[in-house]
């Protein structure tokens, strides 16, 4: 069965923070994939030979809903809806950022700035009060970008590539990392449509929509508020077996994967399902304190038709994959009966 986690609590910067990274990050978003610049680094506060707690990964939801917090806002409201562009490494406020590589400052704002590396590779680091200027020379390691801005509790690192935004947590990007925790595929669902109505798996015909909700957590636990609050894995994906014998009738199909890059940013609500939100999502005036986010993956935008298959009962799998390949699966049998009447022995 679904689960909505009702929002109750607010922060309006949210919405000035959203709209701002938009702007900085939509032509790299847009720019056509090319190949990775350069090689590992470093983390960009210290220490850093040694990973962090990331409290939000890579093509994470990011949910900004003009309304209150109702059912309707949830599912039908407007707001601001993006993918996550980079990672957020949790570290106390004033904490003294660095790049995480050497090369020039090319831009500069109230809460973010981004340096150039001069090999096609440039980063953007957000909620850091800089202490540079624009075309200063910066040193891996050694020059102090800026301090975490009070209030925030992380930096959030942008990679761009060539022009496009990669995973920093992919191998041979930002180093040391590693993933030991398993992600989950926490419940699997038909509905009518992509907002309408659940439909019981005993008796499926005609297109439906099929949905997964899914989460990982940190391998490192976030410390203070954002402690315990769930991420997306980086890759979902599905199939379908028949019950009877584990024949793999509809081989595997990818529904989301940003193992290396974003999906398109016109392609949220294509590759999120409505009833999806943030950890902490911002509803109109009202601001979810220490809630946990729903990760809702639709594993067929527009509906899968259970016409392309015999009347028969099939299991639907589906596998929920981190960056460093750890993975699990869930199934639900489901039953077709396309054939008119109703379903009998």
């Amino acid at each position: 069965m679904s689960t909505t986690h009702h929002i109750r609590s607010s922060a309006a910067t949210a919405l000035a923070v959203a709209a701002t990274l938009v702007f900085a990050t939509a032509s790299a978003l847009a720019a056509p994939a090319k190949q990775a610049a350069g090689g590992s680094y470093p983390w960009p506060v210290k220490p850093f030979d040694k990973p962090h707690p990331i409290r939000g990964s890579f093509g994470d939801p990011r949910t900004i809903f003009f309304g209150p917090p109702t059912d309707r806002t949830l599912y039908a409201g407007n707001g601001s809806f993006t993918f996550h562009t980079g990672v957020d490494v949790s570290a106390p406020d004033g904490t003294a950022v660095y790049p995480v590589e050497s090369g020039t400052v090319r831009s500069v704002s109230n809460d973010w700035l981004e340096v150039a590396g001069g090999n096609g590779r440039s980063f953007q680091y957000w909620h850091v009060s800089s202490a540079v200027s624009v075309g200063e020379h910066v040193d891996a390691q050694s020059t102090v970008l800026g301090h975490i801005i009070r209030g925030c509790g992380h930096v959030h690192l942008t990679e761009i590539d060539n022009g496009v935004i990669v995973n920093p947590l992919q191998s041979g990007h930002l180093s040391p990392y590693t993933d030991k925790s398993v992600p989950k595929v926490d419940s699997i669902e038909f509905r009518t449509s992509v907002t309408g109505k659940e439909l019981m798996p005993e008796l499926l015909r005609g297109r439906v929509e099929l949905l997964a909700s899914v989460t990982d957590m940190p391998t490192l636990r976030v410390p203070g508020v954002w402690r315990d609050l769930p991420v997306t894995p980086a890759l979902v994906t599905w199939e379908i077996r028949r019950a009877d014998n584990g024949k793999v009738i509809v081989p595997t199909r990818t529904a989301y994967d940003v193992r290396n890059h974003l999906p398109a940013p016109n392609m949220f609500w294509q590759i999120y399902a409505r009833g999806t939100h943030q950890n902490m999502s911002v509803f109109g005036a009202h601001y979810s304190f220490m809630q946990p986010g729903m990760y809702l993956i639709r594993l067929a935008p527009g509906g899968f038709d259970t016409r392309t298959l015999h009347d028969a009962v099939y299991d639907l799998v589906v596998t929920a994959t981190d960056i460093r390949g750890n993975h699990s699966s869930s199934a639900v049998r489901f039953s077709v009966h396309n054939r008119p009447g109703v379903s009998g022995v």
